[in-house]
């Protein structure tokens, strides 16, 4: 009995060279068939993914034509789901993926509610399963396309409901930042209801039943709408490229039974594939027109005029801040699909240009990725880490000015996020990657001392050195904490100006279990010297 041939059906599968060369050449005969039409849709999976991953505010509008140039009917779930992939993948360019949804929707509305559809989806199921990531993720993507006029207010509202009725941390700082990115657009829309949903913070904050930290997200959402969202405009002058009465605007409840109709990520050979080929080129002339119109260019090239001669000399200076932005994606991206520290190291050195000031930018997207992720993944920030350390002066630089920062908005951060950022810097130190003096001296950041330390700042410190004694031992990082040919680190973390201080440094090392590091500054206090 033959064994049944297997067959992909989703995705690419390899196809050794001489099959796909019969392939193609039978397809060039019937393009009906089904081994074309499997052809044509890889190309287009493969062309949808690279045009919503290379669009940025800068380019958007010359890819927005490149990507209505392709059959969008038949990829609209390969469209929504590479949305959805790239967005979750970076959530700083949100606003960008949300103005390429709307466009899109403008032009082909079941685009629009297919993607808020899966949106829906995945908030209940983040909310239900607690996975905060991809909760903010999504919860940030609506809140755009609320923005763009896409998804209706009632949503948003409804969101906010779920969110609020039995608030949690996480669910609350989940919704300062939803009201944050589209309290603009809801307070034009139904300012009644915002009213309410800012009563319903505030009960929140009287009750006192959230983190510290909490609080002061929900304090500073209520400063940025004193401010009337000042610094958090609706949509960005260039990525608002649909006219309000151009859009369709959906309305999708969450407790409603909603399809994603997944199916429509996979191939599959159709009998009218020839039809809807011709169909989509004539509502692609509609859209684009005979010459493949680029409409968004217009207004671009329309203040090219009578000042060429002027400008020739001017020298252009990127205000938006384009170039870093789309650095901090490709580091980000890179970082994320990298198996282990030394391919991660290998692909990041081959990105970041000497001398041009990218070295601390990586070095801060370094630190940030590594307060985002678990705990337990902080080893493989610490050898990348090393890695770059090794290559030169300017990558120390980078992390020390890390430190520093991180040290000093230590009150912002999560407890999750102090352990992981103390983590990386105790691996650092641990293995001389930086210099003691450069990090625990730099700038008299670091001072053991009751006036010197708030609560999160001891947990960092906390956590500093016990990921230290872990990996040096205790006697190794007592010889290094107390040595006399390092008088600023010893200074610091043993501070001899007065006893009140030393005091409080021994009892501090001493309550968190390292008291064998203190001996020297013990047997100090007790001569009296």
């Amino acid at each position: 009995m033959a064994r049944p041939r297997r067959t992909a059906t989703c995705g690419s599968v390899y196809v050794p060279p001489p099959r796909a060369a019969a392939a193609a050449d039978y397809a060039a005969g019937d393009k009906a068939c089904p081994a074309y039409q499997r052809q044509t849709w890889d190309a287009l999976r493969r062309s949808i993914t690279g045009h919503v991953n290379k669009a940025t505010a800068a380019n958007i509008r010359h890819v927005l034509p490149e990507l209505l140039a392709e059959n969008l009917v038949r990829g609209r779930g390969l469209l929504c789901r590479a949305l959805l992939r790239s967005q979750q993948a970076c959530p700083a360019f949100t606003d960008v993926f949300a103005a390429v949804a709307a466009v899109v929707n403008s032009k082909i509305p079941d685009v629009g509610r297919l993607l808020l559809v899966r949106l829906v989806i995945r908030l209940r199921r983040a909310h239900a399963t607690g996975d905060k990531t991809q909760l903010a993720a999504a919860a940030r993507f609506v809140a755009h396309l609320v923005n763009q006029g896409v998804a209706h207010e009632l949503l948003a509202l409804e969101l906010l409901e779920m969110l609020l009725a039995e608030p949690t941390d996480d669910g609350v700082e989940v919704a300062v930042g939803f009201v944050a990115e589209c309290g603009a657009a809801l307070s034009e829309a139904c300012p009644r209801a915002v009213d309410a949903v800012f009563d319903r913070l505030r009960a929140i904050l009287v009750d006192g039943g959230v983190d510290k930290r909490v609080g002061f997200l929900v304090e500073a959402v209520f400063a940025v709408r004193r401010a009337r969202f000042r610094g958090h405009p609706p949509v960005r002058p260039d990525l608002d490229l649909v006219e309000q009465d151009g859009q369709f605007t959906h309305q999708v409840e969450i407790s409603l039974q909603l399809d994603p109709e997944t199916h429509l990520d996979v191939f599959v050979a159709s009998a009218t594939f020839l039809q809807d080929e011709a169909a989509y080129d004539d509502l692609k002339r509609s859209m684009l027109g005979d010459d493949d119109g680029h409409e968004y260019d217009d207004e671009s090239e329309s203040k090219d005029g009578d000042d060429d001669e002027e400008d020739m000399d001017v020298t252009i200076k990127d205000e938006t801040e384009t170039n870093l932005i789309s650095l901090r994606r490709t580091i980000y991206l890179t970082i994320m699909s990298s198996a282990g520290a030394e391919e991660a190291g290998h692909k990041l050195l081959s990105i970041v240009r000497p001398g041009h000031g990218q070295e601390a930018e990586l070095c801060g997207m370094i630190v940030e990725c590594c307060k985002q992720e678990r705990v337990s993944k902080t080893r493989f920030y610490g050898e990348l880490g090393q890695r770059l350390c090794c290559v030169g002066r300017a990558y120390q630089a980078g992390f020390e000015a890390c430190f520093a920062r991180c040290y000093e908005a230590a009150h912002r951060m999560g407890t999750e996020e102090l352990r992981a950022a103390a983590g990386l810097f105790a691996q650092l130190l641990a293995a001389d990657a930086v210099p003691w003096g450069g990090v625990l001296g730099l700038g008299g950041v670091v001072r053991v001392t009751e006036e010197d330390t708030t609560s999160s700042s001891r947990i960092f410190i906390k956590t500093l050195f016990q990921e230290m004694a872990e990996q040096l031992g205790v006697r190794e990082l007592g010889r290094r904490m107390n040595d006399g040919d390092d008088p600023v680190v010893r200074d610091a973390l043993f501070p001899r100006d007065s006893a009140k201080n030393a005091r409080f440094a021994i009892d501090f090392f001493t309550a968190i279990g390292l008291e064998g590091v203190t001996q020297p500054a013990r047997k100090l206090l007790l001569s009296g010297s």
